[in-house]
């Protein structure tokens, strides 16, 4: 990876994964109003091999994007069999642009893959404009909703195939 970033899995609950996650919460509150994103998470969602957590740090070994999925399956949330959820993308301000995101969400891909799922599943929002276009540019589409804020008009879902 370059720009001297490296990309390691770590726990969810990982303390640079936490202070990611507290900086994206806080994104999310002032994007959005309330409490950030209250979407039920558990560390054991993303443990390998039914998911994965990366964040990528810089030369300096300080934390600068994140990004996980986690297994679903048919549920009453509108998921289906096979199913990798997205969760907790996010680039620190000060590193946007390096592609970081984008180097991110393909080593899930590749590990969703790799661990049998079929399909990659994302929820976003109208407000996040960048994050749609990175998804539309990796080859995800707009879906009928699913998950936790399938009922805000706010809510924008995305699915892409794994398996041709």
């Amino acid at each position: 990876m370059s720009h001297g970033i490296q990309l390691q899995a770590v726990p969810y609950d990982h303390p640079d994964a936490v202070k990611l996650n507290d900086q994206v919460q806080l994104e999310y509150q002032v994007l959005y109003g309330g409490e950030g994103d209250v979407t039920p998470l558990d560390p054991a969602m993303f443990a390998p091999p039914n998911g994965l957590y990366l964040l990528a740090y810089d030369a300096s070994g300080t934390p600068v994007a994140s990004g996980g999925w986690r297994s679903q399956d048919e549920n009453d949330e509108g998921y289906s069999d096979g199913d990798a959820e997205v969760k907790r993308m996010y680039v620190v301000p000060g590193a946007r642009g390096l592609g970081l995101a984008r180097h991110i969400l393909a080593e899930l891909e590749a590990d969703a893959r790799a661990a049998g799922r079929t399909r990659m599943v994302l929820e976003t929002g109208d407000r996040q404009p960048e994050a749609i276009a990175l998804y539309l540019s990796s080859g995800y589409t707009f879906s009928a909703k699913f998950g936790h804020y399938r009922h805000y008009d706010s809510s924008r879902c995305m699915t892409k195939p794994l398996v041709s």
